[in-house]
């Protein structure tokens, strides 16, 4: 959004510094005017960077989406302007792997805290996400900590970009399990961002209870999605019983029922039943 000069320089020299690779980065600057440039440094001249602006900022899976149309590669990697790659050989880990694991479709990163604390569990998607340094079969990823393979973004429909923001990875990802690919944790894949709470956004609970209805509602089977929201409900109420909480996100959770979810392309129960068998099934 173009308030990050100092971050996004670092940000951008983590990914044209990766070794033995070849790399284009495309850089959104969502909600920019015509003439914005992202900032003084020297690493916004390289000819592998191709700006992009957006003179609205159309949200986070727009924006994304946006980027992937401007590129080439075969492989996808998201990165946030505030986040950074310490080492220059994660581009070859991915390389390597992938090549290795034709049914892989995603890798979602290990965030680590530049402060060296033990980072944050929201950044382990799994259920038991004690052990950041333990990989794992997944059935989400972190939107901007991962990498995927082109022909998997493809085949899960990229992003919802009505989202705007939250749940729009597991969208893609239950469609990208649904079209037969594998999703991973991978602890060794490193990206560092600062420790930050999700709650700090102004639209968090409303977007979050929304958006969690629409992702039932457009991927799930009616008795999984039922069951699916039902759990969500009772878990929010036990969790947050502060009035300011629930109630945006009960709001938000009735906006979710009364506005369109876009197109409905529910998983298989033999998905469902794959992400059981992961750890996850589909009703939490």
């Amino acid at each position: 959004m173009g308030n990050r000069p100092a971050e996004l320089a670092r940000a951008v020299r983590s990914a044209l510094d990766q070794e033995h690779v070849d790399v284009e980065v495309i850089l959104v600057g969502n909600g920019v005017s015509g003439d914005w440039w992202p900032g003084d440094d020297q690493v916004f001249d390289d000819k592998r960077v191709t700006l992009l602006r957006l003179p609205t900022n159309v949200g986070i899976p727009a924006g994304r989406n946006r980027g992937v149309e401007a590129s080439s590669g075969d492989l996808i990697v998201f990165l946030d302007d505030d986040g950074w790659y310490r080492s220059t050989r994660l581009g070859t880990h991915l390389r390597d792997r992938f090549a290795a694991e034709p049914d892989l479709g995603v890798i979602s990163f290990r965030v680590r805290d530049p402060e060296g604390g033990r980072g944050m569990r929201r950044h382990v998607p799994r259920l038991r996400a004690g052990d950041p340094e333990r990989s794992s079969a997944v059935t989400t990823f972190l939107g901007g900590a991962c990498a995927m393979r082109r022909s998997a973004f493809d085949a899960g429909g990229g992003l919802p970009e009505d989202f705007f923001y939250a749940h729009e990875e597991t969208d893609l990802a239950w469609q990208v399990l649904n079209a037969g690919y594998r999703i991973v944790y991978d602890a060794s894949a490193v990206m560092f961002h600062p420790a930050v709470l999700a709650t700090r956004h102004d639209m968090f609970y409303r977007h979050n209870a929304r958006n969690r209805v629409w992702l039932a509602r457009r991927n799930l089977p009616w008795p999984l999605a039922l069951t699916y929201l039902t759990v969500w409900i009772g878990m929010t109420v036990l969790r947050e019983r502060k009035p300011s909480v629930l109630k945006p996100w009960l709001k938000g959770f009735a906006e979710g029922w009364r506005k369109p979810a876009g197109p409905r392309r529910p998983i298989t129960y033999r998905t469902a039943w794959r992400m059981t068998r992961t750890g996850r099934p589909p009703i939490i």
